[in-house]
């Protein structure tokens, strides 16, 4: 995954079974970078999410796998036909199945999961929770918050599934008002709930240079930086729900109509 190559080299070592946190502010494009994650991994995966609808979902992944626009994918989308067609068949071998229950509760959690094995006769290898705060009851219960923590480390030990859950940061903090395009810290996580996972992530987008911050702020077995000072840099294209090592020449693009 060549996008992801400056945060490798950084140390950080992302492992099977474990509980990642990938923790922003407002618009930094947590879903976007999650779901181009998986889809990059692809690995059989199991996406809860209470953020995006199941129509803008897909027009991320299509958009994701062949270069359009996904204001494009939805007039592609509403045309019908061979167009709709093509959106279908860049869709047919994807590994996400998608709940979009709202808000996430544990039995529907369960209920996912049997129908998911019930299906395939096996665990999803990645579960994604976007996210944590749309947990039923967790929208400002920290004590509910801590729970579906524990939940979901408990969750990831029994199916042996990576399990990635998406948190906000602090839009209020000092450094928010003074450094908007910078990671947040450790300590900007609402909560500090990013010291429960084996592996946390903190996140930025800068909209003038497009340019995607990430830095370690907590890794269990391996170097990290909880000041979020030293971070690694990618490109994110979010028209395209696509993120780059380098920064992405930005070309028109328009449906062909014959």
């Amino acid at each position: 995954m060549a996008a992801f190559e400056a945060l490798y080299a950084r140390g950080c070592r992302p492992r099977h079974g474990e509980v990642i946190m990938v923790a922003g502010r407002s618009g930094t494009q947590k879903s976007g970078f999650a779901l181009f994650w998986v889809a990059q991994m692809n690995l059989p995966t199991l996406y809860f999410s209470a953020d995006m609808s199941a129509f803008t979902a897909s027009s991320r992944l299509a958009s994701m796998a062949t270069g359009d626009t996904t204001e494009v994918v939805e007039k592609g989308m509403a045309m019908g036909g061979r167009y709709r067609q093509k959106y279908l068949d860049a869709l047919a071998d994807n590994r996400i199945t998608f709940s979009f229950g709202s808000p996430i509760n544990w039995q529907a959690v369960d209920e996912e999961l049997e129908a998911y094995i019930e299906l395939h006769d096996r665990y999803p290898e990645v579960i994604v929770f976007d996210n944590l705060m749309d947990f039923d009851g967790a929208e400002s219960d920290y004590t509910e918050q801590m729970s579906v923590m524990s939940m979901s480390t408990e969750l990831a030990r029994n199916t042996g599934a990576t399990t990635i859950i998406l948190h906000h940061a602090s839009d209020k903090s000092w450094e928010a008002k003074s450094d908007p395009w910078a990671p947040p810290s450790r300590d900007q996580v609402k909560g500090g709930l990013s010291e429960k996972p084996e592996l946390s992530l903190s996140v930025a987008l800068d909209p003038n240079t497009m340019e995607y911050r990430v830095a370690t702020i907590k890794q269990r077995m391996g170097p990290s930086d909880p000041t979020a000072r030293k971070y690694a840099v990618m490109y994110c294209e979010p028209e395209l729900t696509r993120f780059h090592s380098t920064p992405p020449s930005h070309r028109a693009r328009s449906l062909e109509v014959v």
